[in-house]
């Protein structure tokens, strides 16, 4: 298993290495240009759309522009903005947040892109259940462009649809599901399988009454879920105010030089800053991946740019304000850079072993300790530290040996409690009031995992509808409330295993869309400034006007 995820994790070196990464922002910059940042008009005009100051409503579609955002959100704001946050901070360092942010600005205008065009090429031969997304746009719009992308540009849409369906098994699914259970457990005791038979319950009542339903309860859900964090958030941050300006500094320093090693902490470089902060981004925002044009094209209107001028405004909720609360929960609070737990009388020898170097000796050094729960040692190899984990278990700890070239030495005695994602992120809510993260993480990460795993079973099964068509859709929806349960079973035992996979689907996801969002991005920018014209011209109007 652990060959499988070394070739897996090489992919991800290549297809989200600092390359792509640098040809997203690109991207993001070349359409913020062309449209004469659009980051304002969504901020603007996108707020007048959704509080009805501007008619948007009227035309084929489904659902209003507040309910597709909400949809849309529902799939975004969720354990990306909890645990990958979390994730981030712990292995990319204060310095990620940075990137974070920069992802989330330019991702404002890669979203206004790409849900223009779903809405151009969207197919509404039903109009009450419009499909779009990426795939349509390269069935309809390619051949547009030459005659030889006829046949193509049908094949480029399924092939988009493969790295989709399996991001939304695992990212939008099974990582979703195993936080909610890893978190229910850690804090109330709860085996995992329950959470997962009750988890999968509600999803599918929801599931089975499509876009509409979703639509409402993501309308009804998100934004109040979001309230309710951002406002124990801002809690969190003022009782920790004396360290805010500390941090904010840290932020910028560490996003250009590297980040010194401190407590469970164990450094990080410019370059593993970079690569984190702008990967969490981009799994939170889904800036350019092309999912979220298929929630947006269920909208009802006659005008394409409106919902492009709206969708602007997700990377904006999403990443510059629900994910900054998060990484600054967690860095005012210190539990990032926290002590160990307990400590061994001195630091353990290490010896090799068939599968790699791990500790000689299994005892558990006395503390409160849950068995199943993971811990680490702070180890380092070829001057580089890195965490050795194990699994809690009655007669001791159970290590997972790491290989490594040359010995690995210990670097102090000290035996970390392993806070992964939301439970981290939970710890940090804790320093502002003994049980807030307990309560108020476990609540936002039952809602939040509930709306995203709604959503994105939207998003795969319009997959499914564009390679084999509506029957696939009940058996589609059967697995996927069965995958909920199974991955809660216990055979995974970290999220990076989800993650690897996960990012696999992203990195394919983003080298089909990108290419075509730059070669048919003149026919979104033509819209948009049409569309913008006819206001400065007076012949569209505010509903007031």
């Amino acid at each position: 298993m652990q060959e499988f995820f070394n070739v897996i994790n090489a992919i991800n070196g290549v297809m989200l290495g600092v390359p792509m990464l640098l040809a997203l922002l690109a991207v993001g910059l070349i359409f913020t240009v062309w449209t004469r940042f659009c980051q304002y008009r969504s901020l603007t005009h996108g707020v007048g759309l959704l509080t009805g100051r501007w008619t948007g409503s009227k035309g084929e579609g489904a659902i209003s522009h507040f309910q597709a955002l909400s949809a849309a959100l529902s799939a975004t704001v969720g354990l990306g903005n909890i645990a990958g946050v979390a994730i981030a901070v712990e292995l990319g360092g204060p310095g990620a947040v940075f990137w974070m942010w920069l992802i989330g600005l330019v991702g404002m205008a890669l979203k206004t892109t790409e849900v223009t065009l779903s809405m151009l090429y969207r197919d509404t031969s039903d109009p009450n259940n419009p499909h779009g997304g990426t795939m349509w746009v390269a069935k309809r719009a390619l051949p547009e462009l030459s005659g030889r992308l006829k046949q193509a540009g049908p094949i480029i849409g399924a092939l988009f649809t493969l790295p989709l369906i399996l991001f939304a098994l695992t990212g939008g699914n099974m990582f979703q599901a195993w936080s909610v259970s890893d978190t229910t457990h850690a804090y109330f005791g709860v085996e995992p399988w329950i959470s997962g038979v009750v988890l999968a319950v509600i999803v599918g009542l929801v599931i089975l009454g499509g876009i509409r339903r979703i639509g409402l309860i993501a309308g009804t859900l998100v934004p109040l879920m979001c309230v309710i964090y951002v406002i124990a958030g801002l809690f969190v941050i003022f009782i920790n105010r004396d360290v805010v300006p500390e941090v904010l500094a840290l932020i910028f320093t560490s996003a250009f030089s590297p980040a010194e090693a401190t407590g469970a902490f164990v450094g990080a470089s410019f370059g593993t800053a970079f690569i984190f902060g702008m990967k969490r981004a981009l799994f939170s925002s889904e800036a350019g991946l092309g999912s979220a044009p298929i929630a947006h094209s269920a909208v009802k209107t006659k005008e394409p740019v409106t919902e492009g001028v709206v969708a602007g405004l997700e990377p904006f909720i999403d990443t510059v304000v629900v994910c900054t609360i998060t990484a600054l929960v967690i860095l005012t609070s210190g539990v990032w850079q926290r002590d160990a737990q307990a400590s061994f009388d001195q630091p353990p020898a290490m010896v090799e072993t068939a599968a790699g170097w791990a500790p000689a000796v299994s005892t558990l050094p006395e503390g409160n300790w849950q068995t199943g729960s993971q811990v680490f040692m702070v180890v380092e190899s070829d001057a580089r530290r890195q965490r050795l984990f194990g699994t809690v278990e009655p007669e001791g700890i159970a290590w997972r040996p790491i290989a490594a070239a040359e010995p690995l030495r210990t670097v102090d005695a000290g035996l970390y409690a392993d806070y992964t994602g939301a439970t981290l992120t939970a710890k940090a809510f804790d320093s502002g009031a003994d049980g807030l993260g307990k309560w108020m993480v476990t609540l936002a990460v039952w809602l939040f995992a509930i709306s995203t795993i709604i959503t994105w079973s939207y998003y795969g099964e319009q997959g499914v509808i564009y390679l084999v068509g509506s029957k696939g859709v009940m058996p589609y929806r059967a697995f996927w409330c069965l995958l909920i349960v199974v991955t809660c079973l216990g055979f995974i035992r970290t999220s990076a295993e989800l993650d690897s996979i996960s990012t696999v689907a992203l990195g394919f996801m983003l080298a089909i869309n990108l290419p075509i969002m730059l070669v048919l991005g003149h026919k979104m920018t033509r819209q948009y400034r049409d569309y913008f014209a006819r206001i400065r011209s007076g012949e569209i109007r505010p509903n007031n006007g």
